[in-house]
């Protein structure tokens, strides 16, 4: 969840195709910042803590639900799409058939707090289908969260790829060199989710993780944050980049971090 928050405020300033589609650049500059993703990747985090992880689908489906509006009022301009922010609104929403790649970018805590991956993968479906009910989107966060889960529990990255081929059906053929000249923004799970493993998939280290998914471009800062995730996964993350990642959340941004770090299953 660190490494999604951290990879959230480092692609930050490079979504819309606004870099320069090179690793080569200064990580902690002045627009470095959080935004939807790192909101919504707290609130469905405090929605399942606060539901229990133990609790069934309709509870967390319903504390989720209720995390997300609650977070989504307390940060209104953090850069929601236009359907999720109406959706934030409603008196009773309804999920509204999104493939959009919010359901992949805020479901790494899901990664962690589960033993088994059937387990996870159930729970990261319940928290995409509040909003994205579309089989895409629902694909994007479970395997997402089938990566971080695989990946925390001494998995190789072979293996993992394997498991992602077989059970999601993604293309993992091209190497970031082969994505990184044609690839544009998108918001789908299905053209963000293989982008963000791929990179993770080359990445040599945590920081390399970060550095492969913000060169490719695109929808920057959802790609990195769910690059960053499988990254912490597999490799842990850098102290001074934690560190840097907590100067840049508020403080009830932190609390809720704290207690899932409490929660989670090592």
């Amino acid at each position: 969840m660190h490494g999604a928050i951290l990879g959230d405020m480092v692609g930050a300033p490079y979504e819309f195709d606004m870099g320069d589609k090179s690793k080569d650049f200064d990580m902690w500059n002045e627009d470095v910042h959080f935004t939807d993703d790192t909101v919504m990747t707290i609130a469905v985090a405090d929605g399942i803590l606060t539901a229990g992880i133990n609790a069934g689908e309709k509870e967390i489906k319903e504390a989720v639900t209720e995390k997300m509006q609650e977070w989504g009022a307390k940060y209104p301009n953090a850069g929601y799409g236009v359907r999720f922010a109406f959706w934030l609104m409603e008196k009773n929403p309804k999920p509204y058939g999104s493939y959009g790649n919010g359901s992949a970018m805020r479901v790494s805590s899901v990664g962690w707090l589960y033993d088994t991956i059937e387990k996870t993968r159930q729970v990261a479906g319940w928290t995409a289908e509040v909003t994205h009910n579309h089989p895409e989107g629902i694909k994007g966060a479970e395997a997402t969260a089938s990566v971080i889960f695989l990946a925390r529990t001494g998995v190789s990255k072979e293996e993992i790829k394997q498991y992602v081929i077989q059970e999601f059906g993604y293309d993992l053929s091209r190497s970031c060199d082969e994505i990184r000249p044609d690839y544009h923004h998108d918001e789908s799970c299905q053209k963000t989710v293989p982008e963000a493993i791929t990179a993770f998939l080359e990445g040599k280290d945590f920081e390399d993780v970060i550095r492969a998914a913000v060169s490719l471009g695109g929808d920057c800062d959802t790609l990195t944050c769910i690059a960053g995730a499988m990254a912490e996964a597999f490799y842990g993350m850098p102290q001074e980049m934690l560190l840097e990642t907590y100067k840049r959340l508020d403080r009830e941004m932190v609390e809720v971090v704290k207690r899932f770090d409490d929660e989670k299953l090592h």
